[in-house]
């Protein structure tokens, strides 16, 4: 085009700084290929499961060719739409089965994302046991306080228990009973931090 840009569909693999080279492998293509550049960019984003290896969540869809074998969908492409629909309605259909058993769900973080999320299991999925933690005082803590204590309402209104002030420890059965949930919940949803989506990158910039 005018701007001179050539667009390349496909994943990096590794990027060399030093000899300013980019290895890349295209789309439907089994062999890499290089490119060197002056300047380099990287505006990659980021995954969401900072507990995970390679940040897995359901907030983003898994891309990379080597966490898609060690993710809990591997059975799904989501670098193409299909694959994500899917993956959508495959989440939808175990969630439905949850709330015939009213089985109980914790969403670990009560930002934006984890109220977002909880109140639209509430909304959609009559009949889950909810709950929600957050190591902060409050929920949406970044936000004003009268937008913390409307959402805070909101899910007391709609049997939503939350827990403040609390910091997370997965599996750890003294935890879970310290918030109403004997033995773990059925499901958790992690909603907290963010990971670098570079793994292309060295080791020692990570």
């Amino acid at each position: 085009g005018r701007m001179g840009c050539k667009f390349i569909w496909g994943e990096v693999k590794h990027l060399d700084g030093e000899d300013r080279i980019a290895t890349i492998k295209p789309m439907f293509s089994e062999k890499r290929q290089t490119i060197d550049f002056d300047f380099c960019i990287i505006a990659a984003g980021c995954n969401f499961g900072v507990f995970h290896k390679w940040g897995e969540s359901l907030w983003f869809p898994t891309i990379h060719e080597e966490a898609r074998p060690e993710g809990s969908w591997a059975h799904l492409d989501e670098r193409f739409l299909e694959g994500r629909r899917r993956h959508i309605l495959e989440e939808y259909s175990a969630l439905a089965e949850l709330a015939k058993k009213k089985a109980s769900v914790l969403v670990v973080g009560a930002g934006f994302i984890g109220v977002e999320w909880i109140t639209e299991l509430e909304h959609f999925f009559n009949g889950l046991q909810l709950t929600i933690i957050d190591a902060l005082p409050n929920c949406l803590g970044p936000l004003p306080a009268r937008a913390a204590n409307y959402c805070s309402r909101y899910m007391k209104k709609h049997s939503i228990k939350e827990f403040y002030n609390l910091k997370y420890s997965a599996k750890d059965m003294e935890f879970y009973k310290g918030i109403g949930i004997e033995g773990g919940p059925d499901k958790e949803y992690v909603c907290i931090g963010v990971k670098a989506s570079n793994y292309f990158m060295p080791t020692e910039t990570l």
